[in-house]
């Protein structure tokens, strides 16, 4: 009786119906041994990405990944490239969607070669003092450094572990990582492309 092939070989002939976009987006991912490193995507779909990495993820290996613009996500890795290698992911239904707009825009802006639209990767916005609501229920003054399409810098002493809920304004959020001086934030729900500008408040 022949063995069945590993999960993750299944998740790529399933995911091979996604077409890839050449998209360049930067951001950070942890390997399985939780040390992490800096990476930028090559190419990508709803289903799987290409990554340029300076420590290659073994085929096999669970990766999370988290792109600046466009937020987190978990992968398997299917295989190794010269620069770097490739995942799949498992998205839900409504995130696949929200990837798929994402990625319609990122791929239009960049065909379209539109410089004006680079204001849209992160914007500081006018208005950049906001409530952080705590996991406990307490509110503090902080100040937004910079926001996306799927989440937000926020300037804070407050340290929320990460995975913990967090509202920033009147916006649901995850914290997802710190940084000296703050922490950054993904949005339960991103903001559909196009959708933010500098008068956006929370």
């Amino acid at each position: 009786m022949a063995a069945s092939e590993p999960d993750y070989l299944q998740d790529v002939r399933a995911q091979r119906r996604f077409q890839r976009v050449p998209v360049t987006l930067f951001g950070r991912y942890m390997l399985e041994s939780r040390r992490e490193f800096p990476c930028q995507t090559l190419e990508m779909s709803p289903g799987d990405m290409m990554l340029f990495a300076p420590v290659k993820a073994r085929v096999g290996e669970k990766v999370v990944v988290y792109l600046d613009q466009i937020g987190r996500f978990a992968g398997v890795t299917v295989r190794e490239t010269e620069t770097g290698f490739a995942l799949t992911m498992s998205l839900t239904p409504a995130k696949r969607d929200r990837l798929a707009d994402q990625l319609t825009w990122f791929a239009n802006r960049y065909s379209c070669s539109l410089p004006e639209d680079r204001r849209h990767e992160r914007i500081v916005p006018l208005m950049q003092r906001t409530l952080l609501r705590l996991p406990d229920g307490q509110e503090i003054i902080a100040k937004i450094r910079d926001i996306s399409l799927s989440g937000a810098g926020v300037e804070t002493e407050a340290r929320p572990d990460i995975g913990e809920s967090v509202v920033v304004g009147s916006t649901p959020a995850i914290i997802v990582r710190h940084f000296e001086g703050g922490v950054g934030a993904e949005f339960e729900t991103p903001f559909r492309a196009g959708a933010l500008d500098e008068s956006t408040r929370l």
